[in-house]
């Protein structure tokens, strides 16, 4: 299992691990080898100021994912940049897993997880240990008002 701990600064980081969903398909259907699934083990960080997944080109290459368009990001100091989104990411964090789409960062050397992440997951940040931690431990919690 990958699991998120507590490091200085208050940020939440730890190693999870980031998957080509449509190889994952496909290894399901019997047209792909499991061993030939791309996947990557990599540093994440949880920022729940950002709204998406975030990853590095070496990775997107690395998983082979598609570039699907592009979109404006701002950043903590308000400049904007045009970066490339992909899609078929699947992440796999504290035994739960979603597919997203990712904006590309070329440089980055970890991941970040957003709020679009951690919601669609049932994630929640608890702010005394610092900690990643499920909503709900025996499952996902689908809230509807």
């Amino acid at each position: 299992m990958i699991t998120l701990e507590k490091v200085t600064m208050g940020r939440v980081v730890g190693k999870i691990e980031l998957v080509n969903h449509v190889d994952a398909i496909l290894a399901q259907t019997g047209a792909l080898p499991s061993e030939k699934i791309r996947r990557v083990e990599i540093e994440a960080i949880v920022d729940t100021g950002a709204s998406h997944l975030v990853i590095s080109q070496a990775v997107a290459d690395a998983l082979g994912v598609p570039v699907i368009g592009q979109t404006s990001v701002r950043y903590a100091d308000h400049h904007r940049a045009s970066k490339n989104i992909v899609s078929d990411v699947e992440v796999h964090v504290l035994s739960r897993n979603g597919v997203f789409k990712a904006i590309v960062e070329p440089n980055r050397e970890d991941v970040l997880l957003g709020a679009i992440v951690l919601e669609d997951m049932d994630f929640i940040v608890d702010c005394r240990t610092q900690t990643l931690v499920p909503r709900d431990p025996n499952g996902t919690l689908a809230i509807i008002e």
